[in-house]
């Protein structure tokens, strides 16, 4: 099939874009407002983008408290969301009023960053703590701005949990990472790890 997506004419239940770029990782954001109040999402439009300097963004559908709280402050956490944590992640999503503790709504402990005053789960297995470089709206291919907002943060900092890690690495398969798959599917990235080596020149 084929479609032109100006027209979204897919003819299926449910808009498939999302699903075929999957999986996608979760950043589960912390920020903390100019009014002291504690802020925690999980974004599905999350990724690292360099390695140096260490890069991550996440992509914010309209103004949210997020993007809000790290436009004002310039600073924001990501934490990593296991499978044991994954109820408490849909939790913290929930649509409710700027100012609302989403932490202490899902039952998870905040804590403050070593570096940055912004707060990150102390029940995930890793954590990175992140300065704004930039934030972008980008533009549709006519020039007009989209709905989204990309905050693009430096890795200043991290956190990892040694129980998961092995040999010097972390492993994945203790991680367990979630990742969005589309739809309301959800995957399990530590249920199948194997490891591939890049062909040599």
């Amino acid at each position: 099939m084929f479609y032109p997506t100006d027209t979204n004419a897919h003819g299926l239940a449910h808009d498939p874009f999302k699903a075929i770029v999957a999986p996608r990782p979760i950043g589960w954001i912390g920020t903390k407002g100019r009014d002291g109040s504690l802020n925690l999402s999980p974004y599905s439009f999350f990724n690292a983008i360099s390695d140096n300097p260490k890069l991550v963004l996440f992509s914010s559908s309209g103004r949210k408290h997020s993007l809000k709280n790290a436009e004002e402050t310039g600073q924001f956490t990501a934490s990593l969301v296991s499978r044991h944590l994954v109820d408490k992640m849909n939790t913290s999503s929930a649509p409710v009023e700027y100012g609302v503790d989403e932490f202490q709504l899902a039952g998870l402990t905040p804590r403050m960053g070593e570096i940055i005053e912004a707060p990150f789960v102390a029940e995930a297995y890793a954590a990175l703590e992140c300065r704004v470089t930039e934030i972008l709206c980008p533009k549709r291919v006519d020039g007009t701005p989209s709905e989204s907002y990309v905050v693009f943060g430096q890795v200043v900092g991290i956190h990892i949990d040694e129980n998961i890690i092995r040999d010097g690495r972390i492993d994945m398969g203790l991680a367990r990472p979630i990742a969005r798959m589309g739809y309301m599917d959800y995957a399990d990235g530590g249920s199948d790890v194997f490891q591939l080596m890049r062909p040599k020149a």
